[in-house]
């Protein structure tokens, strides 16, 4: 550290990811304020630019290796942005590809073993204990790499392995993963209304404590417009998605339209997926990734939970509606976010 007049300036080494994005350490009095909001931060976070993502410092030990993973051209990758309906997404493309008759015993694992959420490992700390109940939760890590060390990145290693067809799931932009992947797979976008992504993140970001987040909804809308949430900014995100919505290897979705039509959207879905279903088997998948079957089946997430918010709020499962930011949203906060979202969300995309 050196002194320019009267100014600390710290000097830190930049490091250059394989994406050609350049890693800053987020410390200091900034990581100060953050972590007085968001409780679990117990390690730094980054930034890398170009695109200001930010994420969990271990991602910089990953980033080569998930830039560099071999996708199969079998493989389906559902990508979002954290709340926008991906764990449902997820259920939905896995079952119409591996379970349309509901009749496959691989559909009684858990979320985890069936599609692994690939950059998922970035959020686990270095020093998860081996018996840890969330490792517990997955058979599959245990039976296909029996001897890995799951500190090695949990979900990585199993993605690597798991049989064809794969359904992998991932938070993480067009920007950071290999650009030969939309040649390489066929990939599920899932786009939502601000608002209601907004309103989602605040509650999950309240529900576990490893992200531990304190405070009102108002405060954490303005982390989200300023780019400032893990995977943020949300923009970007949604921008790079839109501009390869012509790409044949990409199915851009609406969270709304899956809501307001199941069926219609099951049926594009499977054109695009190349599944031939017939309507008897898509009603099958429709009624089995329902919000409350899901929420029925998915018991193990809420475990990990914050029991006071599970009570008052809800679990990881929360409310399933598209609708409900309206309920939570001051006159003063949709003006807010109104006035932003047609700031930042000017090139052509139109919210449902």
């Amino acid at each position: 550290m050196v002194l320019i007049g009267q100014v600390n300036v710290r000097f830190r080494f930049i490091k250059v990811l394989k994406s050609g994005h350049k890693v800053e350490v987020v410390d200091g009095e900034e990581m100060e304020a953050i972590r007085k909001d968001f409780h679990g931060y117990t390690t730094n976070l980054i930034r890398l630019t170009p695109g200001r993502w930010l994420v969990h410092d271990r991602y910089k030990n990953l980033a080569n290796e998930l830039y560099d993973f071999k996708w199969r051209s079998s493989d389906v990758v559902v990508m979002t942005y954290p709340k926008c309906g991906t764990t449902w997404t997820q259920e939905i493309v896995w079952t119409m590809r591996n379970n349309p008759d509901l009749d496959n015993p691989e559909g009684a694992t858990t979320l985890l073993d069936r599609v692994p959420f690939i950059d998922g490992d970035m959020n686990i700390p270095d020093d998860i204990p081996a018996d840890s109940p969330f490792l517990a939760m997955s058979q599959g890590f245990r039976k296909l790499c029996p001897d890995a060390d799951p500190k090695d990145g949990f979900s990585l290693q199993l993605s690597k392995v798991l049989p064809d067809p794969r359904t992998i799931k991932t938070h993480l932009p067009f920007s950071l993963l290999h650009p030969s992947l939309l040649d390489t797979v066929k990939v599920v976008y899932v786009v939502r209304k601000p608002k209601a992504v907004a309103v989602s993140y605040h509650h999950h970001s309240r529900l576990f404590s490893v992200v531990g987040f304190q405070g009102p909804l108002e405060k954490f809308v303005k982390y989200f417009t300023e780019g400032n949430l893990v995977y943020g900014p949300y923009w970007v995100h949604v921008k790079e998605a839109w501009e390869q919505r012509e790409h044949p290897n990409l199915h851009l979705v609406f969270y709304e339209d899956l809501k307001a039509d199941i069926m219609g959207e099951l049926r594009r879905l499977d054109t695009f997926l190349g599944t031939h279903l017939t309507d008897t088997q898509l009603a099958k998948v429709a009624e089995h990734t329902s919000f409350n079957q899901m929420k029925a089946r998915s018991k193990e997430y809420d475990s990990f939970a914050i029991p006071e918010v599970i009570q008052s709020e809800g679990g990881f499962f929360r409310r399933g509606q598209s609708s409900d930011w309206q309920n939570k949203f001051t006159p003063e906060l949709e003006a807010y976010m109104d006035a932003w979202v047609n700031e930042k969300f000017d090139f052509g995309i139109q919210f449902k």
